[in-house]
């Protein structure tokens, strides 16, 4: 009950505050103005991460954890959020934001939350040692990418994000680790009151700082909430994030394919090959959020599973994730290796 009220509160804050930073936004020069890479036709308020932010922190101090990891997870969330709010209106080089990120990664590190090692099957145990921070920053890092990338439509990057939250939220709950389930819901919450500006047509964006904030959250939620980390509870975060991994690893296999810089942003993402396939914009972010929720309930299913069980969906899994790149052309139009052995013995 508590739970829902937390949602309730945050949903309200932020509903509230998103009209105000959508009148503002003009009179300070916090829009995103329409260019070649960009979907929207005109500017829009960059302000949402804003929006989301300040009822996410109301949220945590209405819920008062009491854990000691909420210092270095809410300290990240804000200057994540000022690094992106930064990003948003002087357009930072990558590197610089690179290593932005990589400094508030170095927080939660600092606080003591790493990845020490992880169990593979049949009992080995790879301590990572020395190589346990660089291997956390990665990861964090990882993450706060991938949401960010997945930020190129209207309710996108935060409909993927309140579905990634609720797969966590659910986890936590066979855990009963109450503290994830608590911060899941105030961040629920807080996009679920944004979602209804940014929604198509959206009247606010996220911004860099919102998906970046949002991006870090989850990297660190998802360290907390398994904090066993065999090969298969590692692979619980990566397929509840299965959109923006998909989108995020093969933009850069396409990148280096194609000898272009690894950072450099392009119009082949996955909304986008799905616009180029005929679908409208509305269409395009539904669709999207059901193969979001299905990688959702096949990691549910997984963790669930016996280790046959696991092995067996995990194959299903990669089997998915390789039509959903050959059918949209997420590496090249052409590459469709199954697709095309497919044809051949169907003939």
């Amino acid at each position: 009950m508590f739970t829902l009220k937390l949602i309730a509160i945050t949903a309200v804050i932020s509903f509230c505050l998103s009209p105000l930073l959508i009148w503002v936004s003009p009179y300070i020069g916090a829009m995103d103005k329409p260019n070649l890479r960009k979907v929207h036709q005109k500017p829009v308020s960059i302000l949402g991460g804003l929006a989301v932010l300040i009822s996410f922190l109301i949220g945590i101090k209405i819920a008062q954890p009491v854990e000691d990891e909420i210092v270095p997870l809410v300290i990240g969330a804000i200057l994540i959020h000022l690094l992106g709010l930064v990003d948003d209106i002087f357009d930072l080089k990558p590197i610089i934001k690179l290593v932005g990120q990589i400094l508030v990664s170095l927080i939660v590190v600092y606080h003591g939350i790493t990845i020490d090692l992880i169990t593979l099957p049949f009992g080995i145990i790879i301590q990572f040692g020395v190589l346990s921070v660089p291997v956390t920053i990665l990861w964090i890092v990882a993450v706060t990418n991938a949401i960010n990338l997945v930020d190129g439509l209207d309710g996108l990057a935060s409909g993927v994000t309140m579905i990634a939250l609720g797969t966590i939220g659910l986890i936590a709950i066979f855990q009963q680790n109450i503290f994830i389930i608590m911060i899941c819901s105030v961040l629920i919450g807080s996009l679920l009151g944004f979602l209804r500006f940014n929604f198509y047509p959206a009247k606010i964006f996220l911004g860099d700082n919102g998906a970046l904030m949002l991006g870090f959250i989850i990297g660190v939620l998802s360290l907390l909430g398994f904090k066993n980390i065999t090969l298969i509870s590692l692979l619980f975060p990566i397929i509840i994030l299965g959109v923006p991994f998909i989108d995020m690893v093969f933009a850069m296999i396409r990148r280096f394919l194609k000898g272009r810089p690894m950072m450099q942003a392009d119009k082949s993402h996955l909304h986008h090959k799905l616009l180029e396939h005929g679908y409208s914009h509305p269409q395009t972010v539904i669709l999207i959020y059901s193969i979001a929720l299905l990688f959702s309930l096949a990691s549910v299913i997984l963790y669930l599973s016996t280790n046959m069980g696991a092995i067996v969906m995990t194959i299903l899994i990669l089997i998915t994730i390789e039509m959903i790149v050959e059918l949209t052309g997420l590496i090249d139009d052409n590459y469709q290796p199954v697709l095309k052995l497919f044809r051949r013995l169907t003939k």
